[in-house]
């Protein structure tokens, strides 16, 4: 008994775990929302002067090769690959937009959507959000310019979006003005309801009047939809029916709360890595140069004055040697080139291919084939990332797009003193990416049932000839392909044949 007792007190001693003490850790951010959208924003510019301007600018020393400055002069190369994956994902979904159905407003919208090419809006949208992150869709009026509402689309490093208890509550747009030497910033509160215009100077946080500078002097504050001004307590503040504008994002992002992600966020890293190896790729090309040694003697030289010709790096490749003076020696030219490691820079290079890609579109979609595989079916398994991420834009869009619809179609109303009622139905309508061809669909579920009729003989022969064929010649073909298979049309008899054939009335006679 008293082992016993002995081993459960061990036990009991060693699950005693100590809590840990609670720490505070501090972390220093290199970049808040804005300055982390401008430094996407010259990934997606793609200039390398730029980068490396940039990033020698960071406060910290950092290792990153765009920050690098090497004592011996090299060339670095942007590969460009961020603004390709934006602009392949972008012409990916508004290639397959089919159109915008609303339901009873159909021609208000076509008339608004042409005035303002709305697809071409649609599609810097879509590239802003993928780059910088999020924007918002912004509705105005300019009788000068249109007499139906402009849309704009206003990227996320102009605009701070403002929610309470995880509801959108307004947008509020940041313009730039230079005004007698001085800047200024416009602050533009989208709410429901109204429209209100501060002016700043920049840098400053006390408001100034709006004609202060002539580009706002004519700008005043808007009240529409049903809204009303809270009263002297700042209470009793009643919200307009919808606001003149829409947030947009693609993805949720992690560091900074109802703002949208990038998809280099996390990948600028693997932008960096991969530029470095194209950069010392192309650096150990320019290096490993074909060089002819030539003796002293065989050196080019100018025939007149029997001075050495001028020295060209592309033309003469060469380095000039003492000429070989020895009894048997020959002056002779010897030519040496260093041997370039391809097969390693190529792997290294599909490595960082595979990070800087994965998780956001396949190789296949630009155009870069890693893995030599050429059949369909393995094609079609690697445009599968690019796939799910289409899926993710086009699900943002069919979220966001029916509100900005609902909202214009109201402002509009409101604008030339219509009713403005409930919303109207809006379907945006998307076609299908890297479907699987018609054969192999027809096998897949051939393979599924089995000695099953998948198909009627007309969605046959309509699917096989398509619009080679009119529909009169369709239809006797499926009469044909009936009769070979035993299939008989016969007339379906009349109310007065099926009578007389029973007996129930005489034949011939009318039936009443």
């Amino acid at each position: 008994m008293k082992l016993n007792d002995k081993a459960k007190n061990v036990i009991r001693a060693w699950l005693d775990i100590t809590p840990a003490q609670k720490n505070i850790y501090y972390l220093n951010e290199t970049f808040n929302f804005e300055s982390n959208a401008i430094k996407n924003r010259i990934w997606m510019r793609g200039d390398p002067e730029e980068l490396d301007e940039f990033y020698k600018q960071l406060p910290r020393d950092n290792s990153y090769f765009w920050a690098a400055s090497p004592r011996i002069k090299i060339r670095k190369i942007h590969s460009g690959l961020p603004s390709l994956m934006v602009q392949v994902l972008t012409d990916i979904v508004i290639r397959d937009l089919n159109g915008i159905d609303v339901a009873s407003r159909q021609l208000d919208w076509d008339e608004i959507s042409k005035d303002n090419k709305f697809d071409e809006i649609l599609r810097k949208a879509i590239k802003e959000a993928l780059s910088i992150g999020d924007g918002a869709f912004k509705i105005s009026f300019d009788t000068k310019l249109s007499k139906y509402p402009i849309i704009e689309f206003v990227p996320g490093d102009k605009v701070e979006i403002v929610y309470e208890r995880g509801r959108f509550v307004e947008c509020v747009f940041k313009t730039e003005y230079k005004h007698a030497q001085k800047r200024y910033v416009l602050y533009e509160h989208y709410g429901k309801g109204y429209i209100k215009n501060v002016l700043t100077e920049w840098g400053q946080n006390d408001p100034l009047p709006l004609d202060m500078i002539p580009q706002t002097a004519k700008l005043i504050d808007v009240a529409f939809a049903g809204y009303k001004l809270p009263d002297e307590n700042g209470e009793n503040e009643v919200m307009g029916r919808f606001a003149m504008a829409i947030p947009f994002k693609i993805k949720d992002s992690t560091k900074w709360e109802n703002r949208g992600e990038s998809i280099f966020d996390k990948k600028t890293s693997s932008f960096d890595g991969l530029d470095e190896i194209i950069s010392q790729w192309a650096d150990a090309v320019r290096a490993a140069r074909t060089k002819q040694y030539i003796p002293d003697a065989l050196i080019p030289r100018d025939p007149e004055t029997g001075q050495m010709l001028q020295f060209n790096q592309y033309d003469d490749r060469f380095l000039m040697v003492e000429g070989n003076m020895q009894e048997k020696g020959k002056n002779q030219i010897d030519v040496t080139q260093p041997i370039i490691p391809s097969e390693n820079y190529l792997q290294s290079y599909i490595s960082f291919l595979d990070l800087c890609l994965q998780g956001i579109i396949s190789p296949s979609t630009l155009g870069i084939d890693t893995k030599k595989m050429d059949n369909a079916e393995a094609q079609r398994e690697k445009e599968k990332t690019t796939l799910y991420t289409r899926n993710i834009i086009i699900e943002a869009i069919q979220k966001t797009l029916p509100t900005l619809v609902n909202c214009v179609i109201k402002a509009y109303d409101e604008y030339t003193k219509q009713s403005s009622g409930d919303d109207v139905d809006v379907t945006v309508n998307f076609g299908e990416y890297a479907s699987p061809s018609f054969e192999a669909t027809v096998e897949t579920v051939a393979k599924a049932r089995p000695g099953k009729v998948i198909m009627s003989i007309e969605a046959s022969v309509d699917e096989m000839y398509g619009d080679s064929k009119d529909d009169g010649w369709k239809a006797e073909e499926v009469k044909r392909l009936r009769v070979e298979n035993g299939v008989m049309e016969t007339q379906e008899p009349t109310i007065n044949e099926f009578d007389e054939l029973n007996g129930d009335v005489p034949a011939g006679d009318d039936y009443r």
